[in-house]
């Protein structure tokens, strides 16, 4: 039996007018099933996400790895199981939600009009005789975020004011660019006698579309956890792949380096400590569960140095054969020390000419374009690479490191095969953020100032260039796992201030961030086998808070 219970959400956007919604949310009554095959839960064993198991009679529900924790006692809500119902013959009990989990939140359809009436917004429009009020979209305009436009008979708002403004028309414009859903939200049919405008913080539509420009992660989450395993033992100790926790949607294997038999060739060589028929099959059962398994490339001691079209063509070669081989996902380029730099002159990262930046970017086109779509490609640069480019920028600065702000071609080039950016918010000197002061790692301020710079775009030093802002999903926040990880460890509060900040536009620090970014993707962490050793804090904690966001 399943009955409705109405429960109210107050509007992040309408506090100050107290404007509410009244989501119906399903509740079910646990029913008799079948535990036939299902074993009984040991108290010695360890269980990856999706494992079934009965306990007293009832059936459980895995929701990520765990040991030692009973499922009569540990199936609540955020806890480690969930309950399926009560083994034929057993009697059943109520269980009761008031939350929606995130895979039921992905079931509940909000229609448009029984949200704007709930949430009149300040951009609501009606259309009379099927003409809608919004202006014709015009290639090569200055738009902002939130802007309706008409075009090929209907209307859109921008999402992205960088993209709206492109006068890329073939690419951008809405509803017939090859790459419109990146830049722009379908609102409605001009040819609609009436109806209303969302606003893009609540709309379903709006975060429908943006996810479809990303590759689909973790079970139907939109909020993911990307997080590094890696198959050497830092301290952290090692995990088995199929013991990684379900709360991460993403999990960069580290690392594949230059094998130093040819310029540009990579090798990635599986730690003695795990069988590689193991690893590969628990990549796939890792895939088959909805999660991405991405190799990542370079890492603190492995540099990697395209100079020549040779060095490309042989990179792009040995990373085929180690995807091949493994079945990976996607790759992860996380290129530090000298990897990346710009020479002297290079001071248009729309257009650069240093070797290897032009070659990289070749690099990487080549592999995204013969895997196709469903290939993940992701970065993960520090600091130094990306935001210290708003204070230094190594093509066009004297007597500074030429690799400031080394990543921004790399970057821009690739912005639409891009799945996520993931920059180390560790590690770090203290950067100057947009609003001309500095921040230091290790606070919520430091994360806010500097994801804020990713997701409105900043002056890149020494240009008149701007380097444009990056879709909401296309951003996570990269966090050390634990005290030992790295510097500039942040608490699990303060992360959370930062994102209740950076996502709601509350509970803000000194730095106030341009919007409230709504469709911010979620968060990153080195490593998977930190996380681990510390009792998995980073994970649980942060998925808890991640799935209960709207």
């Amino acid at each position: 039996m399943r009955k409705f219970i109405s429960t109210c959400f107050l509007s992040n956007s309408f506090l100050s007018t107290a404007a509410g919604i009244c989501l119906l949310v399903l509740s079910f009554e646990s029913h008799a099933i079948s535990c036939a095959g299902i074993s009984q839960w040991n108290s010695t064993a360890s269980y990856g996400g999706g494992s079934q198991v009965q306990e007293a009679g009832k059936a459980y529900k895995a929701n990520w790895w765990s040991q030692g924790k009973n499922p009569a006692n540990y199936s609540g809500q955020w806890q480690e199981w969930t309950l399926l119902g009560v083994c034929d013959g057993a009697s059943s009990s109520s269980i009761n939600s008031t939350v929606p989990s995130s895979s039921s939140r992905s079931s509940i359809v909000l229609s448009s009009s029984s949200l704007s009436s709930a949430r009149p917004s300040s951009s609501s429009s009606s259309a009379t005789g099927g003409n809608c009020a919004s202006p014709q979209y015009v290639a090569g305009t200055a738009y902002t975020v939130g802007q309706l436009v008409r075009n090929a008979g209907n209307e859109y708002r921008c999402t992205v004011a960088g993209w709206c403004s492109s006068s890329a028309d073939w690419a951008y414009a809405p509803g017939t660019g090859a790459h419109w859903k990146m830049a722009w939200e379908l609102v409605r049919s001009c040819a609609t006698a009436s109806s209303s405008v969302l606003p893009s913080s609540i709309s379903s539509s709006s975060r429908s579309s943006v996810s479809s420009a990303s590759s689909s992660v973790g079970s139907g989450r939109y909020r993911i956890i990307s997080g590094y395993w890696h198959n050497f033992n830092n301290g952290s100790g090692v995990i088995p792949l199929d013991q990684v926790s379900d709360a991460f949607d993403a999990i960069n294997v580290s690392f594949a380096e230059p094998t130093g038999r040819a310029p540009g060739e990579i090798g990635f060589v599986l730690d003695a400590a795990f069988d590689p028929v193991a690893f590969k099959a628990a990549i796939k059962a890792k895939q088959a569960a909805g999660k991405k398994i991405i190799i990542s490339i370079g890492g603190a001691n492995g540099q990697v140095q395209l100079s020549t079209a040779a060095a490309r063509a042989n990179f792009v070669n040995s990373m085929k054969a180690i995807i091949d081989e493994y079945g990976f996902d996607g790759l992860d380029v996380d290129f530090e020390g000298h990897s990346l730099f710009l020479n002297s002159g290079d001071n248009d990262f729309r257009n650069p000419t240093t070797p290897v930046i032009v070659n990289l970017i070749g690099a990487l086109k080549d592999l995204t374009s013969h895997y196709g779509d469903k290939f993940v490609l992701t970065m993960a640069p520090e600091t130094f690479f990306v935001q210290l480019g708003y204070s230094f920028y190594g093509g066009t600065c004297i007597s500074c490191d030429t690799r400031a702000g080394a990543y921004l071609p790399v970057i821009y080039a690739l912005r639409d095969q891009l799945d996520w950016l993931q920059v180390q918010n560790y590690n770090s000197g203290a950067i100057t953020g947009t609003d001309n002061k500095y921040h230091t790692m290790g606070g919520a301020d430091f994360h806010i100032a500097l994801i804020d710079m990713l997701l409105t775009g900043f002056k890149v030093a020494g240009t008149n260039l701007t380097f444009p802002a990056l879709r909401q999903d296309q951003v996570l926040i990269g966090l050390p796992a634990n005290v030992n990880a790295g510097g500039g460890f942040t608490s699990v509060a303060d992360v959370q201030t930062a994102m209740n900040c950076l996502i709601k536009a509350q509970g803000c620090t000194t730095y106030q961030p341009a919007q409230a970014w709504s469709n911010l993707r979620g968060l990153m962490t080195w490593s998977v086998n930190w996380d681990k050793f510390n009792n998995s804090e980073f994970s649980t904690r942060h998925r808890q808070y991640l799935d209960q966001l709207p």
